[in-house]
């Protein structure tokens, strides 16, 4: 029977090279296009669209393959995405590629800057957004350029889909799977498929932002430690492991 799986994010966390390795798997087909995500389940109308019409417009290419995956990193940040996925795919597999939320965070405003949307200085952007979320043009975007703090605090956006889907939700580290690339055969069995596969090239950056990286105050990093410590804590507890980046239970 055909399954279904679901990239659901976190933005600027290198899911773009993760679901080149799921769709580099046989038993594996990603939707498309790729580009603009589909984002589905963030909208009721096209939800209500139905299962038959949902793989007609994104798997039709699909042959043999018995999982359908769609990423779409937005669904993280709306609740009610969880729950008409549920709705409308029944059980599936859930997956989240998370990473240092100060490193995601610059990474975010780099993009943001890149696209023409930020005009502010990284130091700039992220002192005035651990004082509170900046307006966004809700008509050109479903969710806002700007939330560099907000969306790394990853232990809240994941309880909704916990609730839905259980032990169905995979969660992952960039900084793991980084450091060693065959890592991705761990995803493959947890997603039932066969884990003996090997990629032709192994986890790998993808999309990443361009030019130098730039730099962040030391001041202002403790900052931002100090401000996940409380999500930091939480994720490690509900995940049962160490978190791979620092954190405020590291000083």
């Amino acid at each position: 029977m055909t399954r279904h799986l679901l990239v659901i994010g976190g933005q600027r966390c290198g899911t773009t090279g993760l679901v080149a390795l799921l769709d580099a798997h046989p038993e594996i087909a990603m939707a498309r296009p790729a580009r603009p995500e589909p984002k589905v389940f963030m909208s009721a109308e096209l939800a209500a669209r139905g299962l038959d019409w949902y793989r007609a417009t994104y798997f039709s290419h699909a042959t043999t393959e018995t999982v359908l995956g769609e990423k779409s990193t937005s669904y993280i940040e709306d609740p009610a995405a969880a729950d008409r996925a549920r709705a409308v795919l029944g059980e599936a597999e859930i997956v989240v590629q998370l990473r240092d939320p100060v490193q995601r965070a610059i990474s975010n405003w780099r993009f943001s800057t890149q696209h023409g949307v930020e005009d502010r200085s990284l130091a700039q952007a992220l002192q005035d957004n651990l004082s509170g979320p900046r307006d966004w043009d809700r008509a050109a975007m479903s969710v806002s350029p700007f939330a560099y703090v907000e969306r790394g605090h990853y232990v809240s956006y994941l309880q909704p889909w916990l609730d839905q889907f259980a032990d169905h939700v995979h969660v992952r580290f960039l900084e793991d799977h980084l450091v060693d690339p065959t890592s991705i055969r761990d995803l493959y069995a947890d997603l039932g498929v066969d884990a003996t596969y090997a990629p032709a090239h192994g986890e790998r950056r993808v999309n990443e932002s361009t030019g130098p990286a730039p730099h962040l105050d030391p001041g202002l990093e403790r900052r931002l430690r100090d401000h996940f410590a409380a999500s930091d804590a939480a994720l490690s507890q509900a995940l049962g492991r160490r978190l791979p980046w620092p954190t405020g239970a590291d000083r």
